[in-house]
């Protein structure tokens, strides 16, 4: 599946929702249903990656969104908030959503740094700011029959130089609007890895 960038345009803009769009209230409190629609757009990057080896990651972020949006459906005045969706239903002593959360953030987690550290070091490779990220984030958490899976999708990243270019023509607007969208990404990451790994988001 490709992605249809528009003339003069970025991937950015072909996002239903962006993370920059997501709002986060003052108590970091994040809004279900942005969040959900920016987790979904955040799956056509990995089209972009290019490589059957990225369906896995694919999937499993995909799975962990259906598992937080289906709470979400069944209880709609107790999910308004990502942490309200979360301790509502461990109040009724169940936690499928609540691990779907948990499991995202690992999948965010881990493109977040592994575009971060791509970024930050213009000479390093996609796959080892990839390889890198996975050990950081999701590696530890996973199985031996689940890693090389995860591997495999590591070392099959494209090059750097074919990848920026397809995430626009024109680098003096991809940068910027990866820029932005990271920020923002990586926003919501850390307000989410330190709830999902708090007291209240225990089951």
């Amino acid at each position: 599946m490709s992605v249809a960038i528009p003339p003069g345009g970025t991937y950015f803009d072909t996002l239903k929702k962006s993370f920059v769009d997501v709002p986060v209230a003052a108590d970091n409190k994040i809004s279900t249903t942005e969040f959900l629609e920016a987790a979904e757009s955040l799956l056509t990057l990995f089209d972009v990656l290019g490589s059957a080896a990225f369906k896995p990651v694919k999937n499993d972020m995909s799975g962990n969104i259906k598992k937080i949006r289906d709470r979400q459906l069944a209880a709609p005045t107790l999910s308004e908030t990502l942490q309200d969706l979360v301790i509502n239903e461990l109040k009724e002593k169940k936690h499928v959503a609540t691990e779907g959360l948990l499991w995202l953030t690992r999948g965010l987690d881990f493109t977040a740094q592994a575009l971060r550290h791509n970024t930050a070091n213009p000479t390093k490779e996609l796959s080892d700011s990839f390889r890198d990220a996975y050990g950081n984030t999701l590696k530890p958490h996973h199985s031996f029959v689940i890693k090389p899976i995860f591997s495999a999708a590591m070392s099959a990243t494209p090059y750097r130089k074919d990848f920026y270019s397809k995430l626009g023509d024109d680098e003096s607007k991809v940068q910027p609007a990866l820029e932005s969208w990271l920020t923002a990404l990586e926003k919501n990451v850390s307000i989410l890895r330190d709830f999902t790994t708090s007291k209240e988001a225990k089951w």
